[in-house]
């Protein structure tokens, strides 16, 4: 392997496209901390990177508590009865309208020439059990309950595996969990039991590599279905009008149809907030007038239909369908679509609220609507290609027109917010390429935008529309996505049962054997739609995979081939002298990937500059899988061996947001180092040296001249001038930040597969990406960033 210089860029005058941001861990380092007793050593077990034996690393509490540089997310955090009340009020608008508005298409969806009574109860005895089970009791009771620090998702369940367990990581080594993690206040201990289950988990690297493709594509059928859910939607409410204007062509509908998607589209920059207090309304009353036309229907058509509700009518159903019966239920399981937005979307909520919305207002609004529904078909078999409509008294039709039109339009928001929480959590752990990410929301730090993935999930909605011009189509592709996303988080709860609530056996078996058989038995008929349009998450789902797949592939790369050319301390200081590098006043921040040694960007820096800052601290930004980590415990600092070079490592959870922009974090960092030097000394005995160093001193001359010394010494008290040196060098100007630009080329020995991956499809994508610099909002007038070329 060789490396060589590309350039130094200084200011802003440069393209950033790579480095991440976002260290990685060798899975065999962990961070030491310096305690100030031989118990507190003994209480808070660490170890000392094995590659830097002489660094030491140590968190101090802050004196002072200081302004978060990230925001602070309070999992505890009590809203009180009035406080989940409006939570709930507020997850009609965004949590509840996929799965509230299903009834204006499941029905239509069902494909019978002649439905009987039987038939009819059938499907409605159906829908009851599959809301009641795996709405209610599986998601409602069971699910929720494995969020992640109040986050929800499938990342979220894996990075609440990843504490658990000491997973080696093939998605990124920063996964590897950290004897010093276990002391954050976010963290959850591990538990101590020794499952069969966990020891397969942490031993085979065939099983994590399962565990994080079936996330994966977990989070991609998410996104699939964040694109099908408002075209469904919007589609099918637009569609109502044909049932009074049978003169409007299907054009006209599908016109409109895209005119609401990209307005629904363009007012998700106005914040999960303001959108959900809007569309909360339209909810309620969604949720309000349909059961009240179904209890109309079911008193004028058919009273007796709740006795649909006993299981008997489900096998009967079975009975006289035969094989028809199990292909409808492809279009029957789109009753339960949108369920999963409950646990993708509790980033933006809280459990209490989620929960006290479905069980009171949801829940019984669905099975009265759905009853009457029914009860009308029953008495008029012939509508059931328009059920919901037709089912509407003649005389308040248009107002219910106008409602069902603007509750679709709600029900697009449920999967639009979850794409937006699973592509943060996914990008902060090293799984999706960066994009731009926006908190709208000062109180609830779980509600982001992102204008990127916003706009292609507007134009793939819109191919949507276009392509297959009515609901019923794209009800085929519907159910496939959500089918799997199901699945997916039925295996992924059963493995935090077994590894991290510790849930009895019985228990574990007769949940997952429970809902693995419901969701299988759907899974098999909605992949009989896969020719009619199933096709289409799987392409979308497998585009995005791929993006992942690849990005991740190559960060894995660059890490290792970064490693490969890390040096010592003791080769840095060596360099140093041999090169007659100058000492220049100020602070200067390398940042890196690498923990342990120096990383190769420092040494390019000194050959092609020929001189190193009097303060260096090498930098690592590490996210773990936390969703946040607290300021006073996200800055560790330790010496790195060499006269004025220090290390120190940012770490921050998945829902953080990273801000250098100001001087709190450069603020934060020599604060740490000050209480690092000396913990029991009172930093105003430094004033004295501070004003030694800045006079017309010999000491003032030992900072200011250029020396070709590795390293300075200073008179005096050697605790006291290093921490008088730092200070003042903090208070002369603005610290620089230095940042590689890693560009990977083949080799003579690099196969034709991994040439591609890397020097096209990686960096086609580093280059297509929002640059890591943009993440971290480094000034760009204090910005330096050194090119590096390897050949793998």
């Amino acid at each position: 392997m060789q490396d060589n210089i590309e350039d130094v860029e200084v200011g802003s005058k440069f393209q950033f496209d790579n480095v991440s941001g976002i260290s990685t861990l060798n899975a065999e380092t962990t961070l030491a901390r310096r305690m100030p007793t031989q118990q507190a050593l003994q209480e808070h077990r660490t170890e000392l990177p094995t590659a830097d034996p002489d660094s030491n690393l140590r968190r101090s509490p802050l004196s002072i508590e200081r302004e978060a540089i990230a925001p602070v997310f309070k999992e505890q955090k009590n809203y009180g009865k009035w406080g989940n009340l409006v939570l709930a009020y507020q997850t009609l608008g965004v949590v509840y309208g996929d799965l509230g508005t299903s009834p204006l298409y499941v029905f239509p969806t069902v494909s019978m020439s002649s439905p009987q009574e039987e038939d009819l109860l059938g499907i409605l005895s159906i829908i009851f059990w599959t809301l009641t089970l795996m709405g209610l009791l599986k998601y409602v009771f069971i699910v929720l309950q494995a969020d992640d620090h109040g986050e929800g998702g499938t990342f979220a369940l894996y990075s609440k595996l990843c504490r658990h367990t000491k997973i080696n990581v093939n998605a990124g080594q920063q996964y590897s969990r950290l004897d010093s993690d276990m002391n954050l206040s976010h963290y959850d201990k591990p538990k101590t039991l020794r499952s069969k289950t966990k020891q397969l988990l942490e031993t085979s690297k065939a099983a994590q590599n399962i565990l994080l493709f079936v996330v994966m594509m977990g989070t991609c059928m998410v996104m699939g279905d964040g694109v099908l859910t408002p075209a469904i939607s919007v589609l099918s409410a637009i569609g109502g009008i044909k049932s009074e204007e049978s003169a409007i062509s299907q054009t006209v509908v599908i016109v409109i149809s895209s005119v609401v998607l990209v307005a629904l589209f363009l007012l998700q920059s106005r914040g999960t907030s303001k959108v959900s207090f809007l569309f909360s309304p339209i909810m309620i009353a969604w949720f309000v007038t349909t059961p009240m036309i179904g209890a109309y229907n079911i008193h004028k058509f058919y009273p007796g239909i709740f006795k649909a509700l006993s299981p008997h009518y489900i096998i009967r159903f079975f009975q006289r369908n035969d094989k028809d019966g199990w292909v409808n239920l492809g279009a029957i399981f789109l009753c339960i679509t949108g369920a999963e937005a409950m646990f993708a979307d509790l980033g933006h909520f809280n459990k209490q609220a989620i929960q006290i919305a479905f069980s009171t207002m949801v829940y019984p609004s669905l099975i009265i609507t759905y009853a009457g529904e029914a009860a009308y078909l029953i008495k008029h078999p012939e509508n059931l290609g328009d059920a919901y409509f037709k089912s509407i008294p003649r005389p308040i039709y248009w107002p219910m027109f106008i409602i069902s039109t603007l509750a679709a339009i709600v029900a697009s928001q449920a999967l639009i917010s979850a794409t937006f929480s699973i592509i943060k959590q996914s990008m902060a752990l090293g799984c999706f390429p960066r994009v731009k990410l926006i908190h709208t929301s000062k109180k609830e730090e779980g509600q982001i935008y992102s204008p990127e993935i916003n706009y292609i999930l507007m134009v793939l909605c819109l191919a949507i529309v276009i392509g297959f011009r009515n609901g019923t189509q794209i009800g085929n592709a519907f159910g496939v996505a959500v089918v799997f996303v199901m699945i997916i988080t039925t295996f992924l709860v059963t493995i935090v049962m077994l590894v991290i609530w510790s849930t009895p056996w019985p228990v574990i078996l007769l949940y997952f054997i429970t809902y693995l058989t419901i969701e299988g038995v759907y899974m098999t008929s909605v992949l009989n739609k896969v020719p009619q349009g199933g096709w289409v998450p799987f392409a979308i789902s497998a585009f995005f995979l791929l993006v992942m797949l690849i990005w991740n592939s190559g960060r894995k790369k660059k890490y290792q081939v970064e490693a490969m050319h890390k040096i010592s301390s003791g080769e840095l200081s060596l360099q140093i002298s041999n090169l007659g590098a100058v000492r220049t006043p100020g602070i200067c921040f390398f940042y890196s990937e690498l923990i342990h040694g120096v990383p190769p960007i420092i040494s390019q820096y000194v050959k092609i500059v020929g001189s190193v800052h009097e303060i260096v601290i090498i930098t690592n930004i590490r996210f773990i899988p936390v969703t946040t980590v607290l300021p006073s415990e996200r800055i560790y600092v330790g010496r790195k061996g060499v006269q004025g070079i220090y290390w120190c490592v940012a770490r921050y959870g998945y829902m953080d947001i990273i801000d250098l922009e100001g001087k709190e974090f450069v603020d934060q960092v020599i604060e740490k180092l000050t209480e690092y030097i000396t913990p029991n000394e009172d930093p105003s005995n430094y004033e004295s040296s501070v004003q030694k160093l800045s006079g017309n001193s010999e000491n003032s001359q030992l900072v200011n001249q250029k020396s070709t010394s590795a390293t300075i010494f200073l008179e005096g008290n050697s605790t006291q001038m290093e921490i008088a040196k730092l200070q003042h060098a903090h208070k002369k100007d603005a610290a620089v930040h230095v940042v590689g630009k890693v560009t990977l080329i083949s080799g003579k020995n690099t196969s034709w597969v991994e040439g591609i991956l890397v020097e096209n499809l990686y960096r086609l994508l580093q280059n297509s990406c929002r640059s890591s610099i943009a993440a971290l909002r480094i000034p760009p007038s204090r910005l330096l960033q050194v090119g590096m070329v390897y050949e793998l």
